[in-house]
């Protein structure tokens, strides 16, 4: 069976405790599928979600590569009785994960312009054009691709890919002399979402450069949207042709930063409600604070954590959850000094860092210095005296009375104690 080969194909490329508990799990459902459409079932809600966000595109790039045409995945249930209606009448040429959309996307301070614009194109085409979205690996812009792509697929065509998946289809058509059906597959949509164009600057791709210069002014004159993402902003990405960093330009370029620690919060506890995983508060927050801010990562962590508990047969307690993510915690940087504080707090404030050791009674410059030292004395060596010298005070005396400040507000305002959790976050992490 064909469909049984190609998951076979990824079993080189995990572990094998990982294709036996997911994979391996995956039943094809041959009535509900097509030549262009493959339809797997799985167990549980567990599955089904550990293998849309590890695995479905990867599986759907397989079966493009057998069979020479761009493949749709679904997973369902089990217990489903038939798939989704499908669309009519429209051209459907995307491999998009069916999982992410615009509802379950959890906007926040550092995405919320890259999620409007994201919005905007998907309601208004060619509105911004190009949209350019970038950032680290795991902060959200192939989900807000795919929720493009999900939102308008109803009643337009839509082709979303890789950079990578890009390449394989030029050599591939190159080789074969099919460049027509290249072009046809690439020019002919409404909408073009392509992931990762950092990749496109790798050495040796002047040619896919050229061929995707092309590919972008055909769309650009016809007012076909085009939608991108990168790790980096456009200008700063080496051996990128000068005209594709002008095109990338042209339009709006929107950056997706670090999730605030509210936000990251608000992200594990979707994650959990779309998963039906159960974790405490203090769980919650215990991942939030000390988990890298690789969303997709901490989605696989914590499916990793019921699976284990699961097998344990015991509840995910705060000291077990330290247990079983002890190597996923982020590396403490084991020469944490005042100054590395000050400036850190400084820069989460606003202000100069040398305002934190002034003599300013600024209610905002009075709360950073308490901070400042109730961190000091946290994370680093340091005795009052030292402190108190550091900051340009008397006495020890101040610093105890700003300490036993800090450590009653704690008591009293939750969000106050895990805005102190996510400094100690950021100032821990390793250079």
């Amino acid at each position: 069976m064909q469909s049984k080969e190609i998951l076979e194909q990824l079993k080189d490329e995990i572990s094998e405790i990982e294709y036996e508990h997911y994979l391996k799990q995956l039943q094809y459902i041959e009535e509900m599928s097509s030549s262009s459409h493959a339809v797997f079932s799985a167990p549980n809600i567990l599955i089904a979600n550990w293998v849309r966000t590890k695995y479905m595109q990867r599986i759907a790039h397989l079966f493009e590569l057998r069979n020479g045409n761009t493949t749709t995945i679904e997973i369902i249930l089990a217990t489903q009785k038939k798939s989704p209606p499908k669309q009519k009448n429209v051209k459907r040429t995307s491999i998009l994960d069916f999982t992410c959309t615009f509802e379950n996307f959890v906007v926040g301070g550092s995405n919320r312009m890259a999620h409007n614009a994201a919005s905007n194109v998907a309601k208004h085409q060619a509105k911004f054009n190009p949209l350019l979205i970038y950032g680290g690996t795991g902060l959200g812009k192939t989900h807000l691709l795919n929720a493009i792509g999900n939102y308008v697929s109803h009643n337009k065509s839509v082709n979303y890919v890789t950079s990578e998946q890009f390449l394989n289809d030029f050599v591939h058509h190159l080789r074969n002399k099919t460049m027509d059906r290249f072009k046809e597959k690439y020019r002919s949509n409404d909408y073009l979402l392509i992931d990762d164009i950092q990749f496109f600057a790798s050495k040796g791709k002047d040619m896919l450069q050229e061929e995707f210069f092309h590919t972008f002014e055909e769309l650009h004159n016809n007012r076909k949207q085009i939608v991108m993402t990168s790790d980096k902003h456009p200008k700063y990405i080496d051996k990128l042709d000068e005209r594709l960093k002008s095109r990338f330009l042209s339009g709006l370029v929107c950056e997706i930063l670090q999730p605030e620690l509210e936000t990251k919060i608000r992200i594990i506890k979707n994650i959990c409600q779309r998963d039906r995983i159960f974790l405490t508060n203090d769980v919650i927050e215990f991942i939030a604070t000390n988990i890298n801010n690789n969303i997709r990562e901490i989605g696989g962590n914590i499916l990793q954590l019921n699976v284990a508990a699961n097998i344990i047969g015991q509840d995910i307690t705060l000291e077990f959850a330290r247990q079983q993510l002890k190597e996923h915690i982020v590396e403490e940087s084991t020469n944490i000094t005042l100054e590395r504080i000050i400036d850190t707090v400084a820069l989460d404030f606003n202000i100069k860092p040398s305002e934190i050791s002034s003599k300013s009674k600024r209610k905002k410059i009075v709360l950073s210095r308490r901070i400042v030292i109730y961190l000091a004395r946290l994370l680093t060596p340091n005795s009052m005296p030292s402190i108190a010298q550091g900051l340009g005070m008397k006495d020890h005396s101040s610093v105890s009375k700003a300490y036993k400040a800090i450590e009653t507000e704690i008591k009293t305002n939750k969000d106050f104690k895990l805005k102190l959790e996510e400094l100690q976050s950021k100032i821990r992490l390793k250079n």
